[in-house]
């Protein structure tokens, strides 16, 4: 792509690594390298350069939201949704619009995934779509930039 594109950071948080393999019956069977060529093809129709990241790390996922070389963040923080301070502070201080994204309604789940540190720093959240998420998400940041 030519480097004037913009470039848009999706970060996968903790066990979506294992997706296709755990709890089928919530996120579905697609495994994460599946979901992710979906994201790639669609980025590459919609004009934006993508860069896919798993990991597991709060840390981790901190310190890749703060490298900041992107225009744009989607993230699925996956349990951090519910409880880390860190990475909405750190989403917060980047000053980038960022979507969130949940492969599951986690509205109609148990009551702590219910709650979202993530989405008062985000431009909006994405939930209950399955993999359908993030490419919602991502014509969403294309709309933002």
């Amino acid at each position: 792509m030519k480097s004037d594109t913009p470039k848009v950071l999706v970060i996968h948080g903790p066990n979506l690594n294992l997706l296709g393999k755990r709890e089928t019956d919530i996120y579905g069977c697609r495994s994460l390298d599946e979901i992710n060529k979906d994201i790639i093809s669609l980025a590459s129709e919609l004009g934006l350069n993508v860069s896919t990241k798993q990991l597991n790390g709060e840390g981790d996922i901190v310190e890749l939201i703060q490298q900041g070389d992107y225009e744009a963040l989607i993230i699925n923080p996956a349990a951090y949704t519910h409880t880390s301070i860190a990475i909405r502070d750190a989403i917060a201080a980047i000053g980038k619009p960022a979507v969130e994204v949940h492969l599951s309604n986690i509205y109609r789940r148990e009551e702590f995934r219910r709650k979202s540190f993530i989405t008062e720093v985000s431009a909006g959240q994405i939930c209950g779509f399955g993999p359908d998420s993030y490419l919602l998400a991502l014509r969403a940041i294309k709309s933002i930039l």
